[in-house]
């Protein structure tokens, strides 16, 4: 049985797919919540109380603590990436029971997004070997790792957390493992300690998202406080582990520079010389949305002061239409440039594998 602490997951709904009951991982998760009320449900896309569910965002981390969804993903598909990995692979789960009131995966589901468990796990751990056995050796070094394809493994959700719900995660690291030409890699803003166990000898990387602590407590809500997140890149690098950190979302804000001067402090304090000689960092300066800034003034005003200023940003219209903000060109080229001088002067074995 999986530890999970009540403050962060306390389910008392489960909505479910019939399929769900057919596969040993679906089975798992309904028998570890024997008190839950089921909700039998056509589609983990189509539930009328969340789905769409902007309109009550009074209820927004309520709905993230209490209901887990179990589902089947029917797109189990792998595409090209270029930044954090090579590929990313079909989701493990989606959704998330923190709160970054920033992230963009809300959007893409109801808005409060709770977590959907996706339960056909066999069918996509197949697909990533398969899909791996194809690509063969890794014959030029890049950017994302000079020998492995990597895999984003979380893209749509936090590994550290899912990972508290069933195997998911680690059965996909089991399966990198094996792989002679691949590694998996996701970004977290949790610290879970079982994972320590996991042994990945080297073929996971996680990557530790940090920024200032003071900016975290108001942005990252419900997450893992940013010095027990840099407390654990120590342990996970001794656990086989590689550890890279993601600064993202980087805020522009008053004193922006100096919080991040004493955030670097820190990890260079903390950090033991193994974990410094393999750490490397990419870099991501804030993208907000407008709806997202409409939901969250309904919940969470105070943090939207920091990450809404139309006036220093400009629009960014997705692939989908919707409309994103980010820093003016101007002043992006400022910001980034002033981040990698004060990285350089602070972290000089940091090397940042990606800015933007």
């Amino acid at each position: 049985m999986l530890t999970i602490e009540k403050n962060l997951l306390n389910i008392t709904d489960i909505y479910y797919e019939p399929v769900v009951k057919t596969l040993p991982r679906g089975v798992e998760l309904l028998m570890q919540f024997p008190d839950a009320t089921l909700h039998e449900v056509e589609s983990h896309w189509k539930i009328p109380h969340l789905h769409g569910f902007e309109g009550s965002a009074e209820h927004w981390n309520q709905i993230k603590r209490n209901i887990l969804i179990i589902g089947v993903k029917k797109s189990v598909s792998t595409r090209p990436n270029t930044r954090s990995s090579n590929f990313v692979a079909p989701s493990l789960a989606n959704g998330c029971t923190m709160s970054c009131i920033y992230c963009y995966v809300p959007r893409r589901k109801g808005y409060a997004n709770p977590i959907t468990v996706f339960a056909n796990i066999e069918q996509i751990l197949r697909h990533i070997e398969r899909h791996a056995a194809k690509q063969g050796v890794k014959t030029e070094p890049d950017q994302i790792d000079p020998e492995y394809w990597v895999y984003d493994i979380g893209e749509n959700s936090d590994c550290s957390v899912d990972a508290l719900l069933s195997n998911n995660v680690k059965d996909t690291i089991e399966l990198f493992k094996r792989l002679p030409n691949a590694k998996a890699t996701f970004a977290t803003k949790y610290v879970n300690n079982d994972m320590l166990s996991y042994d990945p000898r080297g073929k996971a990387r996680i990557r530790f998202s940090l920024m200032p602590a003071g900016i975290s407590k108001i942005l990252d809500v419900r997450t893992s406080p940013i010095s027990e997140r840099i407390a654990a890149i120590n342990n996970f690098v001794d656990a086989g582990w590689e550890v890279h950190i993601n600064f993202s979302p980087v805020v522009f804000y008053e004193n922006w520079i100096k919080d991040y001067k004493l955030l670097l402090q820190e990890i260079d304090d903390t950090l033991h010389e193994k974990a410094k000689q393999q750490l490397k960092s990419e870099v991501i300066f804030l993208t907000h949305n407008d709806k997202l800034h409409e939901v969250n003034l309904q919940w969470h005003p105070k943090g939207e002061s920091y990450i809404w200023h139309p006036e220093i940003q400009e629009t960014k219209y997705s692939q989908t239409g919707g409309r994103n903000l980010r820093y003016k060109r101007n002043l992006k080229a400022e910001l980034v440039d002033a981040f990698r001088t004060l990285l350089a002067a602070q972290l000089p074995y940091c090397e940042i594998r990606y800015i933007f």
